[in-house]
């Protein structure tokens, strides 16, 4: 009685969440399951401890990158979304990291930020989030505004194709624009011409985070803190030739929190032990390495090493933080 009095007063805060919070297992009155599995899609956030600077001694700015190839990391990478002409395919269940960062975006619950000066392309110093883009009304959403639907699809997706480009026979019903007449009198159901090309999972092939590694003297050791995240594609020229990659945007890591704590992520060993995807991050349940340091020079690792070489020097990076972890402690 118990169980069946807690199912029926979590099931209108779950309805609603199955919209705001992620993907659940109650839909219409039917349990999906064996059990209500409510713990993360209503979980809050555990806040990081309260760090005073009188405290840090020493720190460090790292840009690292998550590279999706890699098999610890797909549990960021999959499963693949697709959206085309039919709509937008999802899991019911688990979503990709892509997939919660496009949807909450397009929500307006997640705040993107410029890669780069929007008046001067140039300038490459978005990773300090000063240039946000807002909706030019209080809950404006890309559903919903039209001005921040223009300026957000620069960040979320290629260049608008040429709805001219496939043109549409001239037998086309006016009044069912989905429906095409073929020479034999029949009807053929169409999808419009495309007029938007978005950035699936699969195209997104990294993802930058943005940390600073400290030590706190009040507990003696080294810690890591994420301070933002951005997607990362590759960059092709007209032929489609990869020339190289750019990141669509910047994520403050801290509001993302407040999103990624309500997801699952995958887990191939034990369904019963899935985790948040905001506890895989805090837990650094993924491999990266380093693309850069704070430097006098402010160059990237691949700015003066190449191939192996810059791989080498991104395990010598986090090796050196490791050794002075360990030259603090005497034995």
């Amino acid at each position: 009685m118990k169980k069946l009095i807690l199912f029926l007063g979590l099931l209108p805060f779950l309805s609603e969440a199955q919209f705001v919070r992620g993907p659940i297992y109650i839909n219409n009155g039917v349990l999906d399951g064996v059990y209500i599995d409510e713990h993360i899609p209503t979980k809050k956030v555990i806040p990081h401890e309260y760090v005073r600077a009188a405290d840090v001694t020493w720190s460090k700015r790292m840009w690292s990158s998550i590279d999706l190839r890699q098999k610890i990391n797909h549990s960021l990478y999959y499963p693949l979304d697709k959206v085309d002409y039919a709509g937008w395919n999802r899991y019911t269940s688990i979503w990709s990291l892509w997939t919660i960062i496009r949807h909450h975006v397009l929500a307006g619950d997640l705040t993107l930020y410029s890669p780069f000066n929007p008046n001067w392309e140039s300038w490459k110093d978005g990773d300090s989030f000063k240039y946000p883009i807002y909706p030019t009304t209080p809950d404006g959403t890309f559903y919903s505004d039209e001005s921040f639907k223009e300026s957000i699809f620069l960040y979320l997706g290629n260049e608008i194709v040429d709805p001219e480009a496939i043109p549409l026979t001239s037998m086309l019903d006016p009044t069912i624009d989905s429906m095409i007449q073929l020479d034999d009198g029949s009807w053929k159901v169409i999808y419009p011409p495309n007029d938007t090309s978005w950035f699936n999972s699969q195209d997104i092939i990294s993802y930058t985070l943005k940390e600073d590694w400290y030590f706190d003297k009040e507990k003696s050791m080294v810690e890591k803190r994420i301070i933002g995240i951005a997607p990362v594609v590759y960059q092709k020229d007209v032929n489609g030739n990869i020339t190289g990659t750019r990141e669509l945007f910047w994520l403050y890591f801290p509001q993302c929190r407040y999103i990624f704590q309500n997801y699952f992520v995958a887990n191939s060993k034990n369904d019963a032990q899935r985790m948040s995807l905001d506890d895989l991050f805090m837990k650094r349940m993924f491999h990266s390495y380093a693309i850069k340091e704070s430097n006098i020079y402010n160059r990237q690792v691949d700015e003066y090493k190449a191939g192996v070489d810059a791989l080498i020097e991104a395990g010598r990076i986090k090796s050196e933080i490791s050794r002075f972890e360990h030259d603090l402690w005497a034995y």
